[in-house]
């Protein structure tokens, strides 16, 4: 069959297509889909593609557990026949086929590590198996998440060869289906791409893109290198063309870009200008012609362009998919896929024996606020009970200390952003009027996450605190309408006075995320006298204090041009440094939202 090109007006919906025809070819060796959409017909339709495509389907949910996802005992028929049962688990099922990941964003740090294991060896072992079970299976990840949330765990997304978005794809654009594969094609298609291998050049052009991009995975550019091929077999070609590898540059490597490339062609410089006192350059002597024998034959010049592959085209292609906000990431340093481990509150998690996100249970003794794990405590005890031996007659089981199970919770701290606005200078006013705005932007997302914000404004001789830690918007708005601007920059106050709250708020139970916006340029010393050289020892003092603490910061720079003593400071304090020279509200809250996932995240 031949895959038709992307139209212009809905070309995401079939390359979505175009994913559930590679699916059907060869699920395990491309990974898999991370597919970013909402729940809505968009994703419901493909979907529907991908369950009448023919393959095994197998749903895998976000709190399943481990002798449900690798199979193990089965406790019921153990206990009533006094015998060892195995049962089958989820990935044993999906043996050949997709296992389809609802909510993946949610997936905690312990499934995704299975999911990758068991992936990555093509089997599993369950729990008091005799051996292990093949499980050579594609994954398909459905993430819910907004562009302020975690997505999908890093490690889980690098082994999923095709990523893709549909949130922005329009319903009416789903009227367009591609005919999926039948049984004899599917056959056909693979016995086609047994044959297919890539050329030499080929890998080296899509390495050299994979560089220019930023992408340093090995398994990205297998996956891209393996869509080629799948494509190039739909399409009855026996060998690889360059709409193949433009496939894998858009669909792999993509969305994947941590950099935007150089350009590749130069701009020509422009002609030096003749004065009217100099003469102009004498001419280069004439060169001789090449001797005949050196020269390249017509047809040898034009089979050697020819076969080198347009690497410009092939880099367009990539870039007509890259992620969105990469500028603003790049800036801060960070682009790699948000790492759901903390979802719900953004703070750092801490292990609770009560209440909060259950865990997986582990051996241990009840008592001292734990509980025990009444399931994991008959499966630990039922391979054992030939072994104890138990009164004749008695229909027991016999449980030893040894088989205690207990109970385990997570839970999040919230998080309280501590922002400490330089308000001193003639474009003070213009700064705090757009850092009012961001408070207010990161208080209306805040309920649902639990956060909190306190403001720290520093002019003249010391720091002030304009907002104590709240999530009351029309309080912000009240302590921040008469913030008054101008005067000194006394930056070591202001840094002080944040790491102050921050030890307060620590001590609530919050974690402190410090967002400074300043230039840099600090004129007042701790002290309140002015002086630039003992205002910057002081501001460098304290910035060293704050990263002993280990919170962590983002420093905004208000100046022009990056201001090497505000990227000093950043350095000292550890902090996350992102040049804003025209401060913007909404851009604002999306750089502090960044730096809240990827602190969370842990990167």
């Amino acid at each position: 069959m031949t895959v038709p090109e992307p139209a212009p007006d809905n070309p995401r919906w079939l390359d979505a297509q175009l994913a559930v025809l590679a699916l059907q070819v060869d699920p395990a060796r491309l990974g898999g889909v991370w597919l970013r959409a909402g729940h809505g017909p968009v994703r419901d339709t493909w979907l529907q593609q991908l369950n009448g495509s023919g393959i095994h389907v197998q749903k895998v949910p976000a709190q399943v557990d481990e002798d449900r996802l690798l199979g193990g005992i089965d406790l019921a028929l153990t206990l009533q026949t006094g015998r060892i049962v195995h049962q089958s688990g989820l990935l044993a099922a999906a043996d050949g086929g997709v296992v389809v990941l609802p909510m993946a964003e949610r997936l905690g740090a312990q499934l995704a590590a299975q999911l990758c294991q068991a992936q990555d060896q093509g089997q599993v072992l369950p729990r008091y198996a005799s051996g292990p079970l093949a499980c050579r299976f594609g994954m398909v990840a459905l993430d819910e998440s907004d562009e302020d949330e975690a997505g999908l765990c890093a490690k889980l997304a690098d082994r999923l060869g095709l990523w893709l978005d549909l949130r922005d794809v329009a319903r009416a654009a789903c009227t367009d289906a591609i005919a999926l594969l039948d049984p004899a094609e599917v056959a056909d298609v693979r016995r086609r791409l047994q044959s297919l291998q890539p050329e030499p050049e080929q890998i080296n052009t899509l390495c050299e893109i994979a560089y220019a991009l930023g992408v340093d995975s090995l398994r990205s550019i297998q996956a891209a290198l393996r869509l080629a091929c799948v494509h190039a077999a739909l399409n009855g070609r026996a060998a690889l063309d360059d709409d193949d590898l433009g496939v894998a540059a858009r669909l792999v490597l993509g969305p994947r870009a941590t950099r935007m490339p150089q350009s590749q062609q130069q701009e020509a410089a422009p002609p030096p200008t003749e004065s009217a006192d100099e003469s102009p350059p004498a001419p280069d002597p004439p060169q001789e012609p090449p001797p005949p024998d050196k020269e390249l034959e017509p047809s040898e010049d034009i089979a050697g362009s020819a076969g080198q592959p347009p690497q410009e085209l092939l880099l367009a292609a990539a870039l007509a998919s890259l992620p969105p906000k990469l500028l603003d990431r790049l800036l801060m340093g960070k682009v790699q896929p948000r790492n759901p481990s903390a979802l719900g509150s953004n703070g750092q998690a801490a292990r609770s024996t009560q209440r909060g996100r259950p865990l997986a249970p582990r051996p241990g003794k009840p008592g001292g606020g734990k509980r025990l794990h009444l399931l994991a405590t008959l499966r630990a005890a039922a391979p054992k009970q030939r072994l104890r031996t138990t009164p004749s007659g008695a229909a027991r089981v016999a449980i030893r200390a040894e088989d205690f199970h207990v109970r385990r919770f997570e839970q999040r701290r919230p998080t309280c952003l501590i922002f400490a606005l330089d308000a001193s200078g003639s474009a003070a006013q213009q700064r705090l009027a757009e850092a009012k705005g961001a408070v207010e932007l990161l208080l209306e997302q805040s309920y649902a996450r639990r956060d909190s914000v306190c403001v720290i404004a520093f002019r003249g001789t010391q720091a002030q605190l304009l907002l104590a830690p709240t999530r009351s918007l029309v309080r912000a708005k009240r302590a921040l309408a008469g913030l008054p601007g101008g005067g000194g920059t006394p930056l070591a106050s202001g840094i002080q006075s944040a790491l102050v709250q921050a030890g307060l708020i620590q001590r609530n139970g919050s974690t402190p995320m410090l967002v400074v916006l300043s230039d840099g340029r600090a004129n007042v010393a701790l002290s309140g006298v002015g002086g630039r050289a003992q205002a910057q020892a002081d501001a460098q003092s304290w910035a060293g204090q704050w990263c002993g603490k280990g919170f962590a910061s983002l420093w905004i720079d208000t100046s022009k041009q990056p201001d090497p003593q505000a990227q000093q400071l950043a350095a000292t304090m550890g902090a996350q440094y992102f040049p804003m020279p025209y401060v913007d509200a909404r851009r604002m809250a999306s750089v502090v939202d960044d730096l809240r996932v990827l602190h969370r995240s842990g990167q």
